[in-house]
């Protein structure tokens, strides 16, 4: 008889016990959901206004004081063609590439061979001299306009694509995010190559820049980004029409009194569509960059 109670009590015993695991279960498949759900009202939150744009640009006529539909009734690119062939708009583009291509190249050597400086080569004094550049990164832009244009103006570079470059050559960010990379490779490598007869330029292209690529990416997205979108220094050096950049185009589209919307967001699509396909190459660097080098 004992036997049989023991049977008749172990599937009891067992389905008591799936109990507690099944309602974490269903808990947990609850929260995987409404985590999805989640990412999904926010990716759509991102994307809309964008989706806005595109609508906006291929409906002739647009305002924006009315919402356009989503499925446009007499959908045209017209206001593609009007902002090529109207205006130089193919020249801004070009232009804008130029500086962005440069300013992102020249920031590649000036912080990668900083931030090995900074994080290999001890020198009296380091962290201080550290502190002190890192610090300039709180002085905003606007607060260094007028003495930058007086220096300028007095080597006579106004006006000139080098003026333009001159002040985006060397940032502290860049060479902040690098030093914190090449903190992350073990400096055994450092001593293995020394003994090998490696000198500081071996080690430095042999060794730290193979391990930084993530870092590296990332500060090319970062560079190419705030080239591509700089709108007050372009401003007030470049003032000849030739020499224009993307944002500063952009904001000669909206006229005083009356805008033509559909023409507007033609040229904002247009400048968003090369950072985007940038972004999307590099994404997978970007967030490996960002997470090794410990920014936050």
């Amino acid at each position: 008889m004992a036997e049989a109670l023991l049977t008749r009590t172990a599937p009891a015993r067992r389905s008591v016990g799936r109990a507690p695991r099944s309602r974490e279960a269903r808990l947990h498949l609850a929260g995987v959901i409404v985590l999805h759900v989640v990412i999904i009202i926010g990716a759509i939150a991102m994307f809309f206004p964008f989706l806005w744009t595109i609508i906006t640009s291929i409906t002739p006529g647009a305002s924006l004081t009315t919402t356009p539909a989503l499925i446009p009734k007499n959908p045209s690119l017209g206001a593609y063609e009007r902002l090529f062939v109207e205006r130089p708009f193919g020249q801004v583009i070009l232009n804008s590439l130029l500086l962005a291509f440069i300013t992102t190249a020249v920031q590649l050597v000036t912080s990668s061979t900083a931030a090995y400086a900074f994080s290999r080569l001890p020198f009296r004094g380091q962290n201080v001299v550290f502190g002190v550049y890192l610090a300039t990164m709180m002085i905003p832009l606007q607060v260094l306009i007028v003495p930058l244009f007086v220096e300028l103006k007095a080597f006579g570079l106004l006006d000139t694509y080098l003026g333009a470059l001159l002040p985006t050559f060397a940032t502290a960010f860049g060479i902040f995010l690098l030093r914190q990379a090449i903190n992350q490779v073990p400096r055994e490598l450092d001593e293995a190559a020394t003994i090998d007869g490696a000198g500081h330029f071996r080690i430095f292209t042999g060794i730290i820049l193979p391990n930084i690529r993530p870092a590296l990416a990332t500060l090319v997205v970062f560079a190419f980004m705030g080239s591509w979108n700089s709108f007050l220094w372009p401003l007030v050096v470049l003032r000849s029409p030739e020499l224009q950049t993307l944002p500063i185009a952009l904001a000669g589209l909206q006229g005083q009194y009356t805008s033509q919307w559909d023409v507007i967001m033609a040229g904002s699509v247009v400048s968003v569509l090369p950072m985007l396909a940038l972004y999307v190459f590099a994404q997978k660097y970007v967030i490996q960059g960002v997470a090794s080098s410990g920014l936050k």
